[in-house]
């Protein structure tokens, strides 16, 4: 396997795709010429032409309907927003048009369209370009929502997302794109709606996703270092929703801490959390517990937005209380 990044496991998947099926092509706000805001795309207009290139005027409105569009007309084209903060100018195209006409119209069309857009803090970007709304898209069916946390989910996610029929918003966490991790060279895909057990443990639980994941994994060797064994569930693909790998580790190890960079209230914790005491109620040992964003729109100043967001030490912390 090759060891890369996240940005080039995201580029090598949309090489290949675009490759593998002519109808696939990439629209947004420089991504031809310019390369992409975080340069996944560098050197697809060169080598892809105008065509299947597409930079698009600076409206994310225009964007997600024209998207919308062409896949509605047999096309499957992959729209980057520059950040997922502006995908609410595109809300509309999104949950309204490309995650309802397949129902609407009684199967007889279909949105195959991704949606592409980095999310998350950490970047000192400021409270309008720092959100983590994943839970908003995640709340309407029709819409399939994936967000990796490993380069390997990221290219073999992504390319099934090329493949569906069914519109898919696939959230890159900004600060993950300089992430390294083993990809194979060879072709391969990773289901949607599988979640998986990135660590193995028997103390504790803990469900993730994104950079969550990462923190999580972090906060698990350095509780292994006192002994104690947590096992880390990585959710992947947030709807639809697989809780099989969490409530099976859930019932072995009695105890949870779910960690996600959202806010605490109405966040994604809370639906793990709902689906946790639902469907394993008789294996609670002790309240499960939520690692969340401070409920603070992201402060510019570095420490401060350090503060508010999640980190291996609020996990230990977490976790420590329920043990």
């Amino acid at each position: 396997m090759a060891r890369i990044t996240m940005r080039q496991a995201i580029t090598d998947a949309l090489r290949e795709e675009m490759h593998r099926d002519e109808n696939v092509f990439i629209m947004g706000e420089e991504v031809g010429v310019w390369g992409g805001t975080y340069a996944v795309t560098r050197g697809f207009y060169d080598e892809f032409g105008e065509k299947r290139v597409r930079d698009t005027p600076i409206s994310e409105m225009v964007i997600g309907g024209a998207a919308t569009g062409a896949a509605m007309n047999g096309l499957r084209p992959v729209a980057e927003f520059m950040t997922i903060n502006f995908a609410m100018l595109a809300l509309d195209a999104i949950v309204n048009h490309a995650a309802k006409v397949h129902y609407m119209f009684g199967g007889r069309l279909k949105a195959p369209v991704v949606f592409r857009a980095p999310g998350g803090g950490g970047r000192q970007l400021a409270a309008t370009h720092s959100h983590t709304p994943d839970v908003i898209f995640a709340h309407f069916p029709g819409l399939t929502v994936v967000s990796p946390g490993t380069p390997y989910d990221a290219k073999g996610l992504l390319k099934s997302a090329i493949r569906s029929d069914d519109p898919v918003l696939f959230i890159e966490h900004a600060t993950l794109y300089q992430l390294r991790g083993e990809v194979p060279e060879e072709e391969y895909t990773v289901p949607i709606g599988v979640s998986d057990v990135k660590r193995e443990g028997s103390d504790v639980t803990i469900v993730s996703y994104a950079q969550g994941l990462q923190v999580s994994l972090e906060a698990a060797e350095k509780l292994a270092q006192e002994g104690i064994e947590a096992e880390v569930v990585d959710l992947r693909t947030l709807r639809p929703l697989d809780m099989g790998p969490a409530i099976e580790s859930f019932k072995k190890t009695f105890k949870a801490v779910v960690v996600e960079e959202g806010h605490r209230s109405y966040g994604i914790g809370a639906e793990i959390v709902a689906r946790l005491q639902e469907e394993a109620f008789d294996y609670i040992d002790a309240p499960i517990l939520r690692v969340a964003q401070d409920e603070v729109p992201l402060p510019y100043s570095r420490e401060l937005e350090q503060m508010a967001l999640i980190n291996p030490d609020k996990v230990i912390a977490a976790v420590k209380e329920i043990l």
